[in-house]
């Protein structure tokens, strides 16, 4: 676990920067996961032989996605983190590069989503359906959208491209990248939702990993009643040129 990752770290809870590409936690063998990595730098901290130290998983991030976790150090702590990301007591909000035609300024997509296991994606459809879970999320796009990125790569087609910021309000399976998309505003390097027209762009572009960073959690501290935030610069090389204001 490279130390300077870890933004916080108490008796309780470890906050983390996880990068793009890393799985927050996997059962395939031989594969880096966060879980794994900070399991192995919390047993190379004690002195001697000891049981495995607790890391509670109490929400996630996807593969390609870069940002913002915290895990619990014990149980108590993992309730209670547990019961603050299914509501909205943990605040979730996530930095993107969408691509879409005629995108609105700001709004609020409701829908509801249906996990299929066998293909690990998740797929948009009418609330009636058996199984089917409300996502929710809100977004803004940012005035100063990628000012010296050359997204005229996309101007013939009739494609806006943009940096937004999303604020989750529900946390689904690939929820954000399925909601967006479906909305008709693919994230760019996203090879799993994006259309082929985004998909192009993103190669002509030099975006190969999903444009997405949870680059801000705030959530109460578990034993403490302490508010906590942080906040981190997105590190792929999309968002560099991005200013976050809104």
């Amino acid at each position: 676990m490279n130390q300077n990752r870890i933004l916080y770290e108490d008796s309780d809870i470890i906050v983390c920067h996880k990068p793009a590409g890393i799985a927050t936690q996997t059962a395939r063998v031989g594969q880096a996961d966060m879980v794994s990595e900070i399991s192995n730098y919390l047993v190379s901290k004690k002195s001697g032989a000891g049981k495995s130290p607790c890391v509670g998983v109490v929400h996630r991030l996807d593969q390609p996605v870069e940002g913002i976790l915290v895990f619990a150090k014990n149980k108590q702590a993992a309730a209670d983190l547990s019961r603050q990301a299914a509501g909205e007591e943990m605040e979730k909000e996530y930095l993107a590069l969408a691509c879409g035609k005629d995108m609105q300024q700001a709004g609020e997509l409701v829908d509801y989503l249906l996990k299929d296991g066998r293909t690990n994606t998740s797929h948009v459809v009418p609330s009636e359906v058996k199984e089917a879970k409300e996502a929710r999320l809100s977004y803004e796009i940012l005035r100063d959208s990628l000012p010296e990125v050359p997204f005229s790569a996309g101007v013939e087609s009739g494609i806006q491209c943009a940096a937004v910021r999303i604020r989750l309000h529900t946390g689904r399976h690939h929820q954000i990248r399925v909601q967006m998309a479906n909305a008709g505003m693919p994230l760019l390097g996203d090879r799993k939702y994006a259309d082929g027209e985004t998909l192009a762009l993103s190669e002509k572009l030099g975006i190969r990993e999903t444009a997405l960073c949870a680059y801000r959690l705030a959530f109460t501290h578990p034993k403490t009643g302490e508010r906590m935030q942080f906040e981190i610069r997105p590190e792929g090389a999309a968002f560099r040129s991005i200013s976050m204001q809104a």
